[in-house]
């Protein structure tokens, strides 16, 4: 059986969402398009942001976004509410970020970070 194509749009993930939401990934979006070129793939329930793979994952809710960054190391902070080791050498790490001030230097490191490790 051949299913349907299906097909998302970045926009419809912040339809229901506050606006410091899509601040908050507009941000995430400048920040890592100024470290090289950045592809965004919308999927059903998150937006990948990509390079030659994707590192980092954007899933939406109401009042916030989850941030997940690839890593090849397991980061010591507060500010990481969830960590997956996905494999020896790399982990998936997840952010809660509701306003767009949350994009601060650390996080920014992440994700350059995160950036470096998909090529």
């Amino acid at each position: 059986m051949v299913m349907p194509f299906s097909s998302h749009t970045v926009e419809e993930h912040f339809d229901k969402c506050s606006p410091a939401v899509a601040a908050t990934y507009a941000r995430i979006l400048k920040t890592a398009s100024k470290l090289g070129p950045v592809q965004q793939e919308a999927k059903k329930t998150s937006i990948h942001l990509v390079r030659k793979t994707a590192f980092a994952g954007v899933a939406t809710r109401k009042t916030a976004l989850i941030l997940t960054l690839k890593s090849d190391t397991n980061l010591a902070s507060k500010r990481i509410a969830k960590r997956e080791q996905t494999s020896a050498n790399r982990w998936h790490l997840e952010v809660r970020l509701e306003t767009p001030d949350q994009v601060d230097r650390e996080l920014v490191s992440w994700l350059k970070r995160a950036y470096e490790l998909a090529c």
